[in-house]
């Protein structure tokens, strides 16, 4: 079995851990046919959510960038869980991300991007995906962002 995406992420200083369990109703993966889609995922870290709050208040761009790359970390661990072996990723399709902001707050895009650029770091031109970065009143257990996946994965 390759390990090259672990690898990756382990020269980047990215070790995953236990996957985050799901907080309601629903589960983490769910795959169908060469497709892998992933629940959102907040940014916890040790069991606890590590970036709360709302940008454009008490959260900054630069650590909302961090909050979207802790959930993309997290991302790639539930589909490390569900795979067994990352390198059966064939291609990032879309990423979904959510940004809890106050109203007058526009760089949503900027945020998800934490996300957006790790996906490339480890995955090259297969990380190149398409997106949405929304903003939201609120998101789950006071997270500043969210970020769900859509994976192709190999036959």
């Amino acid at each position: 079995m390759s390990q090259i995406i672990e690898q990756r992420l382990e020269g980047l200083g990215i070790f995953l851990q236990e996957a985050p369990v799901a907080v309601g109703n629903y589960v983490p993966c769910v795959i169908d046919g060469n497709l892998l889609f992933i629940s959102g995922q907040v940014p916890i870290e040790n069991g606890t959510v590590r970036f709360k709050g709302h940008l454009g208040k008490d959260v900054d761009v630069e650590t909302g960038q961090q909050a979207a790359r802790l959930c993309c970390i997290n991302l790639l661990t539930q589909a490390k869980a569900a795979l067994g072996d990352l390198d059966r990723i064939e291609r990032l399709v879309r990423l979904g991300g959510f940004v809890a902001a106050t109203p007058d707050f526009t760089d949503h895009a900027k945020v998800i991007n934490g996300a957006s650029d790790l996906m490339v770091e480890v995955f090259g031109d297969q990380g190149l995906h398409c997106r949405a970065a929304i903003g939201c009143s609120s998101l789950p257990l006071g997270s500043a962002v969210e970020v769900e996946a859509l994976f192709h994965i190999k036959s």
